[in-house]
């Protein structure tokens, strides 16, 4: 865990300050596409198996799958 802080600072510090702010902005604008693109499926994935569940009836004669 160490080793990788110490490469992560290093590689920082060898980029410029600009650059290493632009790749910043870049992980941020990419969290936030993912995280509202899994919102959405995820909402859209609950509706979806709601209706389905809602839909299915239990069997007509009470009795159990052979």
């Amino acid at each position: 865990m160490r080793s990788l802080t110490k490469s992560l600072v290093s590689f920082l510090k060898a980029e410029d300050g600009p650059t290493a702010v632009e790749y910043a902005v870049m992980l941020a604008l990419i969290v936030v596409v993912c995280i509202a693109a899994i919102t959405t499926l995820g909402s859209n994935a609950n509706s979806t198996f709601s209706f389905v569940g809602s839909s299915i009836k239990p069997p007509s004669g009470g009795g159990t799958a052979s």
